[in-house]
Parts: structure tokens; sequence; C-alpha cells
């Protein structure tokens, strides 16, 4: 097992997709370090030297990544709330806020815009 930013990965796993379980680090983000680091984009996590993992710990703490990119994003509703723009009304109702059809198919929409509702 490979400690990396708090978290224990199997030693078999690739590291973009490593990189890429952290919230808010997505594709281009991970290959992005990867060069930065110059790491093979299928290397596993396990064949990389100590240093590597350190470098790409330090690289991680200086990135808003897990609940500071969640705080980030909660905070964004809540101001598009506090506002009262047509976004932040929707995201309150819990409709699709994306201009998204609603005379059907608004499940997901419901599941996925869950916040806390306008008193």
């Amino acid at each position: 097992m490979v400690f990396i930013f708090g978290v224990n990965f199997n030693e078999q796993k690739l590291v973009k997709k490593a990189l890429q379980s952290f919230y808010a680090l997505g594709p281009q983000t991970a290959d992005r370090i990867l060069a930065k680091y110059s790491i093979f984009p299928g290397a596993k996590i396990g064949t990389l030297p100590p240093k590597t993992l350190t470098a790409l710990t330090a690289e991680l703490s200086t990135m808003n990544i897990e609940s500071d990119a969640r705080r980030v994003l909660q905070d964004n509703i809540k101001r598009l709330r506090d506002m009262g723009t047509y976004r932040g009304r929707r995201h309150a109702m819990g409709l699709p806020v994306r201009g998204q059809r609603t005379r059907n198919q608004t499940q997901s929409a419901r599941k996925l815009n869950k916040v806390e509702r306008w008193g």
C-alpha cells in the first residue's frame, strides 16, 4: 500500500487513476501533474520512487481538492441563492439549473441538486 495525501492506494493502481480519485482532480489536471514530474502515463504507484511520491503529496497539498473544493462549490451556490438569481432559485427548488427539460425526467436533477431549502 502506498500513502498519498491521506489515502492508501494499492501498488498496482495507475498513478493517473489514483490522482483522479481525488475530488476536483480530472483527467487534464492529472495529465498536467504527470507531465510536471515526468511520470509515464501508464506508470503504477508501486514503481514510483519515494522522492516522487513526496513531491506529488506536496503538489496536492497546494491545490484546492476534496473538502476545500466542496466548500468552494457550496459557497458559490449559496452566493447565487443569496443574490436571488435564477440559477440560485433553481438550486433551492431542486430543479434542473442549466436549461434542461422539466416536463419529464427531472429525477436526476432532484437527486443532484440536493441543497438545503430556503426558509
